[in-house]
């Protein structure tokens, strides 16, 4: 059950931060966002705040931006009887299309013609008379109530998405991907002062009976250079130790501002089937907030780099097994929840720097193949036919929506059968 909550949260987080980059960036350049919702599937709760409507669903998965945009226009078929409510300049203010039993305030109208993006006209037979024609005109800002029940601003053509400058579109599409690369650092510089500060060149104890001890190693003691190699780090001190295959090793330390050179023999171990050497020092960590904020820092540019060559080698080197779907970020959330709350916060920052860099991949259907559109309009110096964009995205999605599928058996396979 714990793993459980952890999945929602850690999955619905990212999905959600993600969406909110797109809101945010979208509402800056002018264009509609005619509804950002918390939460997927039946709606819980609504609240409209000019021009857009919140809503919360019942299924705490992430969420979605629903953008103005030729393929989410409202639309009144023929036929259909609507519910209009009018201002005091006989304006549509509000037309209600959810064709609900219960008795609405407004004059009841079946439509004959309807265009709530260019005319802003619905034209129809008013309480049943079929005598004559009437045509409304509608407010700019006029909504609508879908059949779900959810209201929501109409999106007339200088609302929409396809309108907006090639600068705007391009701003809008990359602020997904790249709040979940934020996201990702902002989780690492929590993780780090979660921990204990980095270790330091600087001995905090040695262990009874080990090299270290023998060689009369102190606490105090700072390691200065190892076989004439300077030590930046205690990552530098552990590889040292590791690289020597149990090779005495000169070590230069500093004591009481005094330096002088030991020599340890690194005792060898078996761990996991696995050699391994060690002198038996433990480091002496930095508790110092810069030294935090600097580990913090450092670790998410190195995950993000880790992560740009594990993308790059999928290409040269493809496997399912090298992809996770939701179920294999299930799985693994599972696990790391029993390790505790900082391996958490650390698998949180990592998969959301992931899921930044992945959406970014110039492929149709993720974030970025509608930015390579952006750029390739960019170069043409106009805009590229809905038509076109529409069938290339209909392609990808098609290709994502296949490799979803493959991913999510293999991952079912991987973790639940084999």
């Amino acid at each position: 059950m714990k793993g459980i909550l952890i999945f929602i949260v850690v999955f619905g987080l990212l999905v959600f931060v993600h969406e909110f980059g797109h809101f945010i960036v979208a509402k800056k350049s002018g264009i509609l966002v005619r509804e950002f919702s918390i939460g997927m599937g039946p709606k819980l709760f609504q609240i409209r705040r000019n021009p857009t409507t919140y809503t919360i669903r019942w299924l705490p998965l992430g969420g979605y931006v629903r953008l103005a945009n030729s393929d989410d226009e409202s639309k009144l078929d023929p036929g259909m009887t609507v519910v209009l409510k009018l201002n005091d300049q006989n304006e549509v203010v509000r037309i209600d299309a959810s064709e609900s039993e219960l008795p609405i305030e407004g004059i009841p109208v079946q439509v004959t013609k309807a265009d709530l993006v260019d005319a802003l006209e619905i034209s129809g037979y008013e309480n049943g008379d079929e005598d004559k024609t009437v045509t409304y005109h509608v407010n700019h800002d006029a909504t609508i109530i879908d059949k779900n029940k959810t209201e929501l601003v109409i999106a007339p053509r200088d609302t929409q998405f396809g309108q907006a400058n090639v600068w705007q579109k391009l701003a809008t599409n990359i602020a997904g991907p790249l709040m979940n690369i934020l996201l990702g650092f902002v989780v690492f510089l929590i993780w780090t002062f979660t921990i204990p500060g980095p270790a330091t060149t600087t001995v905090a104890k040695t262990t009874a009976n080990s090299p270290a001890r023998i060689a009369k190693i102190q606490a105090g003691d700072k390691i200065l250079a190892i076989n004439s190699q300077k030590m930046n780090s205690f990552a530098d001190v552990s590889q040292a130790i590791s690289e020597s295959k149990g090779q005495t090793l000169a070590i230069k330390i500093e004591r009481n501002g005094k330096v002088e050179t030991v020599k340890v023999k690194p005792e060898t171990k078996t761990v996991q089937k696995q050699k391994v050497y060690q002198i038996g020092i433990e480091a002496k960590s930095d508790e110092s907030f810069t030294a935090k904020l600097a580990r913090g820092w450092n670790t998410a540019i190195s995950t993000t780099g880790l992560i740009f060559q594990a993308v790059g080698n999928l290409f040269q080197h493809f496997s399912l097994n090298k992809l996770s779907g939701p179920v294999g970020i299930y799985s693994e959330t599972s696990q790391v929840s029993q390790m505790g709350f900082t391996y958490v916060l650390a698998f949180l920052g990592m998969i959301s720097i992931n899921l930044g860099i992945v959406n970014l991949i110039p492929i149709p259907g993720l974030d970025g193949g509608k930015v390579l559109l952006n750029l390739i309009e960019l170069v043409r110096g106009k805009s590229i036919s809905e038509e076109h964009e529409a069938v290339v995205e209909l392609i990808g999605f098609g290709l994502l929506l296949l490799l979803i599928i493959a991913v999510t058996g293999n991952d079912i396979y991987r973790y639940f059968i084999k």
